[in-house]
């Protein structure tokens, strides 16, 4: 029967049983104990294949290309457009918070505080981390520690190096190319697998964090999600809708092809869960392994657009809560410093709270405020996970396009197959 219904659903189904289970049993600590290890083993699975599949398939795609200078380029271009549209992100994240107001007139004392020491501890840890520092440690002292603690940035750098290695040593390389090639495709066989293991760990995951908070935390901030959302959609629909009709691809296309990544990604709140799959994903709708492999996971540190949109309103909504009237100046110095600082960490857990935390500080805004947002956080980190998600493969396209590298056939082909599947 599981066969005949498709992953979507499967993951969509388990959604929605984990949020009755975890209205049933509200307040329960017992549901934690049950099913947190089923979300634990899920997530870490995924873990365990995101590395192996981005080495593999960046060092075959840079060793295809094999010039330093083409890559070099695709750098270059692929940091400014992370840039420009991070940048918008932030804009359209104040211009909302200022035009609807979503912290005006909340009463506090209904507001239940959330304890965010674990947020502030790691707060800590990273702030002392400049712009200069970010860029020191892309490259990596030692890529096995790297590795381990699944540090991406020099990872990434590693494996580029690495790649333009085997390119260089020209016949000597091939079988060196050849087992790259191997284990990346082995790591897609390994993922197919994973992935039916998806709704099982949706299922705990929702379902520990409806107990745990339950529904009525959302009713006195129901403003500022029903906002989030709103904005969330805005954002995909006309600013990543209208970058997309610029370089001649649907955005609808897209959100189809991922469909299944999609729903992953906003069940569990990660954007990890699905970067080996949207890898995969934008190779068979035409983008050249070389550019999906290097714009996607750099694209995991560097454009995070539905990251950035939420801490920009997140900041304006704890100002206007505390009735904190901030000028322009202030919010101009606000998208600078977020500007930085959404670079800078990345790859954190809770990394939206954690430069929130970082940012508040700089432009006179209680960091006490963020306690009365953490009991919902979750339910806004599943609508930022699916914007990152979407952002980071219309990237690859919009790349492969600058570059031109991408292959409109395949591009169109897929789509057909796909429309073939649901007809």
């Amino acid at each position: 029967m599981m066969r005949k219904i498709g992953l979507a659903w499967q993951i969509l189904i388990g959604l929605i049983l984990g949020i009755i289970v975890g209205a049933v049993f509200y307040g329960n600590p017992n549901v934690a104990t049950y099913l947190q290890p089923i979300g634990d083993i899920f997530l870490r699975l995924i873990k365990m294949i995101v590395i192996p599949i981005v080495v593999s398939s960046l060092i075959v795609g840079v060793a295809n290309v094999g010039d330093v200078k083409k890559l070099g380029k695709l750098g270059g271009k692929t940091i400014l457009y992370f840039e420009i549209i991070t940048t918008i992100a932030i804009v359209v994240g104040l211009l909302a918070a200022n035009v609807f107001q979503p912290g005006a007139g909340v009463n506090m004392k209904s507001l239940e505080k959330t304890d965010i020491q674990s947020y502030i501890d790691t707060t800590n840890e990273v702030q002392h981390h400049s712009m200069v520092e970010t860029f020191v440690n892309i490259v990596p002292k030692n890529v096995f520690e790297s590795l381990a603690t699944g540090n991406m940035l020099p990872i990434i750098f590693f494996s580029v190096m690495f790649g333009l290695g085997v390119a260089a040593i020209g016949e000597k390389g091939k079988p060196v190319l050849r087992f790259f090639q191997g284990t990346a495709e082995a790591m897609f066989y390994v993922t197919n697998q994973v992935m039916k293991f998806a709704p099982f760990g949706v299922f705990a995951l929702i379902g520990v964090t409806v107990s745990k908070f339950g529904v009525a935390s959302l009713l006195p901030l129901s403003k500022l999600v029903v906002l989030v959302y709103a904005v969330m959609a805005f954002f995909v629909l006309v600013v990543l809708g209208g970058t997309a009709k610029l370089v001649g691809v649907n955005i609808f296309h897209i959100i189809k092809i991922l469909k299944n990544e999609l729903v992953l990604a906003y069940s569990t709140s990660s954007s990890e869960t699905v970067l080996p799959k949207i890898m995969e994903k934008m190779e068979r709708f035409g983008c050249p392994k070389a550019v999906t492999s290097f714009v996607v996971p750099t694209g995991y540190s560097f454009n995070l657009d539905g990251s950035t949109l939420y801490q920009a309103l997140a900041a304006v909504f704890i100002a206007q809560l505390y009735g904190i009237d901030m000028p322009l100046s202030q919010q101009i110095s606000l998208v600078l410093v977020l500007m930085v600082t959404s670079k800078g960490i990345a790859g954190v857990p809770g990394v939206s709270f954690v430069v929130l935390l970082a940012t508040l500080g700089t432009v006179g805004i209680p960091v006490e405020g963020l306690a009365f947002i953490a009991g919902i956080d979750r339910i806004l980190d599943m609508a930022r996970t699916v914007v990152n998600v979407i952002g980071n493969s219309l990237a690859a396209v919009v790349m492969s396009k600058w570059e031109g590298q991408y292959n409109e056939e395949q591009g169109k082909q897929y789509i057909a197959e796909l429309r073939q599947q649901s007809a």
